[in-house]
């Protein structure tokens, strides 16, 4: 089951960052699948250390660009990106400290915590650079 399907209105009408938004719908719906067994903390682990390492890179290449364009929302767009590095790490913590509980956080939060991005801070950048 995926969590997260890709929809057109996610495109942004630059073809490497919507690839970078479609490799990481991929890896939180990989992720996603794994929560649901319990013996994968490993894999779990290492799928949300990805998670992180993907977006920090995809969000500073994101950056690059809206400051490039002189995008009018770079700051209130920079600052979303801030936030969802740390509910990312808050939730790697989280499951750190504890599996079970953690599994449950990854379960109600992984859906909303990108998609919501998409959503908004996104649908705005793209009709900026489309």
């Amino acid at each position: 089951m995926k969590l997260i399907e890709w929809k057109n209105e996610y495109s942004v009408g630059v073809a490497s960052i919507d690839h970078e938004h479609q490799a990481m719908i991929a890896l939180i719906n990989d992720t996603y699948a794994r929560v649901r067994d319990p013996e994968n903390v490993a894999s779990i682990d290492y799928c949300l250390g990805e998670i992180c390492t993907n977006i920090a890179a995809h969000f500073a290449l994101e950056e690059r660009m809206m400051r490039e364009a002189q995008y009018g929302e770079y700051a209130a767009h920079k600052e979303d990106h801030e936030k969802l590095l740390d509910e990312i790490r808050d939730l790697m913590d989280a499951f750190a400290a504890d599996p079970k509980s953690g599994r449950e956080l990854l379960r109600e939060r992984l859906s909303g915590w990108f998609g919501n991005h998409f959503a908004t801070f996104d649908a705005r950048l793209h009709k900026q650079l489309g």
